[in-house]
């Protein structure tokens, strides 16, 4: 059929699956990037326009800052990925209506590894 997109849907990857790999490619690097320099640092094929799409789109979320110094179009992360994952972590406990309980459901599945550092965390350590 002409037109269509030569991959199958469940082959297609989502908006957020798209977005985390930007985001990984930016964190995997000291220097700002441009949307070329990600597109070819995914894997599979991914048109330009996608990457400057997704990254307006973490720009407009304040998840990447355009480089104001360097090079002109270069992004670079807001935040580094554990910075990251821990206002997704608080945000997602703001939105449940038993946070506790949801912590509670988070601690048991933790690694023996982690449940050690969380500990030497809390205990200020």
């Amino acid at each position: 059929m002409a037109g269509t997109d030569p991959r199958s849907r469940a082959e297609r990857r989502s908006a957020g699956a798209l977005e985390s790999e930007v985001l990984a490619s930016l964190w995997a690097t000291d220097r700002p990037l441009t949307p070329a320099e990600i597109q070819s640092g995914i894997d599979g094929p991914l048109a330009y326009n996608t990457v400057h799409t997704i990254l307006k789109r973490l720009y407009d979320k304040g998840l990447v800052l355009r480089d104001a110094e360097g090079r002109r179009g270069a992004y670079r992360p807001a935040k580094n990925a554990a910075e990251l994952t821990a206002q997704a972590m608080l945000e997602a406990l703001d939105r449940g209506p038993d946070p506790i309980g949801a912590l509670q459901q988070f601690v048991t599945g933790l690694s023996p590894e982690e449940e050690r550092a969380l500990r030497d965390l809390l205990a200020g350590g």
